[in-house]
C-alpha cells in the first residue's frame, strides 16, 4: 500500500510494507501531468494494489479526483480524512534542527502520507 499526501507543489509518499510504514521521497510537482507519470511509475515499482489518498475538504477532493484520471493505476483507490495531519507532521519535526529543510525539500509532505497511512490502518483494524 502507498498513501499520499496530495498538494498542488508536492506529493507526500508513505508506503507501508511488512508492517512498517515508511517515508519516501515526494513528488515535487512541476505540473500534474508529470506528478501523475512519477506516481504511476512509483506505483508500477512497488506493486501496488491500493493507494491511499488523504482529503480534508471538499475544494481538495474536486482536484484530487481530476489529478486521479491522469493516473494509469488500476487498483484499489482509498479515501481518507486528513484534516490536520500536516500540523500533526509539523508538530513532530518541529524539535528538530534541521526542520526548515525538512519542510522545503517535502520531507514534511512524506511525514504527513505516514500520519494518513496510520490513520487507513486504524480505520480498517
Amino acid at each position: 500500500m502507498i498513501a499520499i499526501d496530495f498538494g498542488l507543489k508536492k506529493i507526500g509518499i508513505a508506503h507501508y510494507i511488512n508492517g512498517i510504514i515508511l517515508p519516501l521521497e515526494p513528488i515535487i510537482r512541476k505540473n500534474r501531468n508529470q506528478a501523475a507519470s512519477s506516481l504511476d511509475t512509483l506505483l508500477v515499482q512497488k506493486n501496488v494494489k491500493i493507494l491511499i489518498i488523504g482529503i480534508a475538504n471538499e475544494n481538495m477532493r474536486v482536484r484530487i479526483e481530476h489529478f486521479i484520471t491522469l493516473l494509469k493505476f488500476r487498483g484499489e483507490i482509498k479515501f481518507i480524512d486528513e484534516t490536520l495531519s500536516s500540523k500533526e507532521a509539523e508538530e513532530k519535526i518541529q524539535a528538530r534542527d534541521n526542520s526548515h529543510i525538512m519542510r522545503k525539500n517535502g520531507i514534511i509532505d512524506s511525514i504527513s502520507a505516514m500520519i494518513i497511512m496510520e490513520r487507513y490502518i486504524k480505520s480498517i483494524q
